[in-house]
């Protein structure tokens, strides 16, 4: 069956339960950081029980030009890239293409043997791994891996010297330069937030025959009617892309993000997507669906209750920066954080609740207890951790039934 792709319905807050001056409280708390030059601007969607109840645009696009943001604005949305990557993966795990149990190095065979790196008292041995590095590890980032922006650990400061965050590298380059650098942990042995997803993008690339771009655009953007996402812009659409203020407003750093207008050669599974709050929509309302959207299914439901089921159990978060990035009362499942209890965390939600974010400040989250989804689209980098926890407390405020 060929998806219509026909609009998200839409409806009034109150009408599918949600406080209509609670959401106008959102908005104008939006809008009084808009208006004192510490958001350059915002696009805010809520959906309710298959709905659009709150769709929204505040402030500028551009602070340079003073251009007006708008609902199709684009956004660089970072590590929003990898649930769709993630989504892609277990599509493949569905055709019978890849078992997530599988090691890495049977399909990207760089990385077998990859040794593991050990510090102690500033003396750094190389031991082997405990046991191979598995797709399921890279999908809840168990793998082994690490960001470099993440500390000072001597795997970080390598990847920080071999430029991992170049977008001049293919995937595949990329992945070679990876598996040239020890890993800085046992395979399996704790969460930490990592090029996993990037690695990820590669894998999809060697299992489908097809770059990873193209892979997605063919059998989930298209399918999902995402038109404007990809990891390129084109050039009659920059114009549209929202830019960060030049220095945070905050501290009067430079606020550097990736600039579309040259195009780079690697397709970042784990963050180089450029997306729309619209476009995103639709993903999360076909993951709320459990894989169908428009009629088109493109994974089973048990399926997505599996990967957005938590896959740590007892598996430790490593220690440092990782660390905030799982507050207490959530695990990960294969893509996202996901809520694993009712209490605990320093913002509400339901069990089962899964979400993430990316670097720039746009994030989502989706409670299919309460057939809800949120979206805040912002490129306000430095002020993601106040926005990301606000979204979560005022929308939940909003539901009344």
């Amino acid at each position: 069956m060929i998806a219509s792709h026909l609009p998200l319905p839409q409806a009034n807050p109150a009408d599918v339960g949600l406080c209509p001056l609670r959401a106008q409280r959102l908005l104008d708390r939006l809008q009084a950081d808009v208006d004192r030059g510490r958001l350059p601007g915002a696009v805010v969607l809520v959906a309710r029980r298959g709905k659009v109840a709150l769709f929204e645009h505040l402030g500028r696009q551009n602070p340079a030009t003073g251009s007006r943001m708008a609902r199709d604005s684009l956004f660089r949305i970072y590590s929003m890239t990898k649930p769709l990557v993630s989504v892609a993966t277990l599509m493949l795990m569905e055709q019978g293409r890849v078992l997530l149990s599988d090691p890495i190095a049977k399909y990207l065979p760089e990385f077998a043997g990859q040794p593991v790196a050990v510090e102690h008292d500033g003396v750094r041995t190389l031991v082997p791994a405990a046991r191979p590095a598995t797709v399921q590890d890279l999908l809840r980032h168990t793998a082994g891996f690490t960001y470099e922006f993440l500390g000072v650990a001597g795997v970080q400061r390598e990847y920080a010297q071999a430029r991992l965050g170049s977008r001049e590298r293919s995937n595949a380059e990329f992945c070679a330069a990876l598996a040239a650098i020890p890993l800085m942990f046992q395979p399996g042995s704790v969460w930490e937030y990592s090029r996993a997803t990037d690695v990820l993008g590669r894998l999809v690339e060697v299992v489908a025959g097809q770059s990873l771009g193209t892979y997605l655009r063919e059998h989930v953007f298209e399918p999902l009617g995402m038109t404007d996402t990809g990891f390129t812009v084109p050039e009659q659409h920059l114009p549209r892309l929202a830019e960060p203020f030049a220095h945070d407003p905050d501290g009067g750093v430079p606020m550097p993000v990736t600039d579309f207008r040259h195009p780079g050669r690697m397709e970042g599974g784990g963050g180089g997507l450029v997306s729309t709050a619209r476009d995103y929509a639709r993903f999360l309302q076909f993951l709320l669906n459990k894989g169908a959207l428009d009629g088109l299914r493109l994974l089973g439901p048990r399926t997505v209750d599996y990967m957005t089921a938590d896959h740590l159990g007892d598996i430790p978060v490593a220690p440092g920066a990782s660390a905030s990035l799982l507050p207490p009362g959530h695990g990960f499942g294969l893509g996202f954080a996901v809520r694993i209890a009712a209490g605990e965390a320093p913002t509400p939600g339901s069990v089962g609740m899964y979400y993430w974010g990316g670097i720039a400040g746009t994030t989502f989250f989706v409670d299919p207890a309460e057939e809800l989804f949120a979206i805040l689209m912002i490129q306000a980098p430095n002020q993601r951790e106040f926005y990301r926890p606000l979204l979560r407390d005022m929308v939940y405020a909003m539901l009344v039934d």
